[in-house]
C-alpha cells in the first residue's frame, strides 16, 4: 500500500503521528502542495478532491480522509489501541475528537483560508468553481478558537490526557490542531496553564516528530 502525504499539511501529518506512535511502516509517496502537484491529473486520479492524505491499498481502493486512515490501521494492529480498549474510552476518544475537529480544527482552517491571500481563488481547475477569500469567516474562526481554548482548558484541568489518563487519537488530534493554530497565527495557551502543560507533554512525545 502506498500513503500519499505532504510535509507540512495538517491532515497528513496526523496520520504520520498515529503511525509513529503505533511504530507502523508504510510507503509514502509525497505530493508537493506548493506546487500544486494535488492538483494535477496524476494525482487527481488517486483522489479526485485533490487533498492529501489518501491510503491506496494493494487492491487499488483509496481510503481518503485521516481518521479513516488511522481507523483502517487501529482495526490492522489493535495495540496500542489509540481509539480505545473498552466501550468507554472509545465513545470518549471520538466525542473528543469530533469536538477538537468542528470546534478547533475549523476554526483554525477559517482563519487560514480566509486571511490569506495566497488563498484566493483556490478549487481543484476544471473542477469546482473558484473558491474567494471571505473575511467574515476569520472574524468567526477567531472567536471559535477562543471558546476551543477555554474548553481544552478547562478539560485537562482535570485529566493529564484529552480523553483520560492514556494518551489517544484526541490529543494527536488536538496536538496536530494547535500547531496548525500556530500558522493561522491564532492565540496559544500560557506555557503554566493545563493546556500548556499538556501540549508541552504532547510535544515531547517522540511521535510528535513525524
Amino acid at each position: 500500500m502506498k500513503l500519499y502525504d505532504s510535509p507540512w499539511a495538517p491532515s497528513p501529518r496526523r496520520v504520520r503521528i498515529y503511525l509513529a506512535e503505533k511504530g507502523i511502516e508504510v510507503e509514502r509517496v509525497t505530493i508537493d502542495l506548493r506546487q500544486g502537484e494535488h492538483f494535477q491529473e496524476a494525482y487527481l486520479r488517486v483522489n479526485p478532491r485533490g487533498v492529501v492524505p489518501a491510503l491506496e491499498l494493494d487492491s487499488g481502493e483509496v481510503i481518503c480522509e485521516s481518521s479513516a486512515i488511522c481507523r483502517y490501521f487501529e482495526t490492522l494492529h489493535p495495540e496500542p489501541p489509540l481509539f480505545g480498549a473498552t466501550a468507554l474510552d472509545s465513545a470518549r476518544i471520538e466525542s473528543w475528537t469530533r469536538r477538537i475537529e468542528s470546534d478547533g480544527y475549523a476554526a483554525a482552517v477559517y482563519v487560514f483560508r480566509n486571511s490569506r491571500p495566497a488563498m484566493e481563488g483556490r478549487g481543484v481547475p476544471g473542477q469546482w468553481p473558484p473558491i474567494p477569500l471571505i473575511p467574515e469567516l476569520a472574524t468567526r474562526g477567531t472567536i471559535m478558537w477562543g471558546a476551543f481554548l477555554h474548553t481544552l482548558e478547562t478539560r485537562l484541568a482535570q485529566s493529564p490526557w484529552i480523553a483520560g489518563d492514556f494518551f489517544s487519537f484526541a490529543d494527536i488530534s488536538a496536538l496536530v490542531t494547535m500547531d496548525f493554530a500556530k500558522t493561522a497565527k491564532l492565540p496559544q495557551p500560557a506555557p503554566d496553564s493545563a493546556l500548556g502543560r499538556w501540549y508541552a507533554a504532547a510535544s515531547a512525545r517522540p511521535c510528535a516528530q513525524a
